[in-house]
């Protein structure tokens, strides 16, 4: 998930400390939202019901925009 919203693999030790690890998933709900073009709102939902969301994310019409090549479109 980290490499998804583009944030450093040693926050994984930051997930390991007890209350910042609270901090930490929040902000990766937030980015994994963004990073998805979705709002705080899907975020809080990731983040209180991950279950139906993700699948929600991961199955639906949800695009990844934050890519090297997330503006450019595919050559005919």
């Amino acid at each position: 998930m980290l490499k998804i919203v583009k944030k450093p693999l040693w926050w994984i030790l930051l997930l390991l400390i007890p209350f910042v690890n609270v901090i930490i998933g929040i902000i990766v709900c937030i980015e994994m939202a963004k990073a998805f073009g979705k709002d705080i709102g899907f975020a809080i939902g990731l983040l209180l019901l991950g279950f139906i969301f993700y699948p929600i994310l991961a199955f639906g019409d949800a695009k990844y925009v934050y890519g090297d090549n997330a503006e450019e479109t595919p050559a005919s």
